[in-house]
């Protein structure tokens, strides 16, 4: 897969230096599959829920932080939408983002 805005990615790691491993380890992962589907995703990221509308949730570093992405899986793109604290992403409209 695609990720569209790795400079978001490079963003996360210096406002979240702690989460870094984490994320580098989502990207990584996300890089080298080739999803057709949301199941393909759950394979490899067995707590990602799927919210609707090409919008997926991902919990990274365990349940500590979360990043929402849009996924166009008939392109292989992952477009990343939003990152931040668990305590942060229950303040946002996921449909919104």
């Amino acid at each position: 897969m695609v990720i569209i805005k790795q400079k978001t990615l490079h963003e996360y790691y210096i406002k979240y230096p702690e989460a870094k491993i984490a994320i580098a380890e989502w990207a990584s992962k996300t890089e080298s599959s080739n999803w057709a589907n949301f199941m393909e995703v759950k394979s490899v990221f067995n707590s990602v829920d799927y919210v609707g509308d090409n919008r997926f949730v991902f919990n990274i570093k365990g349940n500590h932080y979360r990043m929402v992405a849009m996924i166009f899986f008939s392109v292989r793109t992952v477009y990343i939408r939003w990152f931040g604290a668990h305590s942060e992403y229950e303040k946002i409209n996921v449909s919104k983002i």
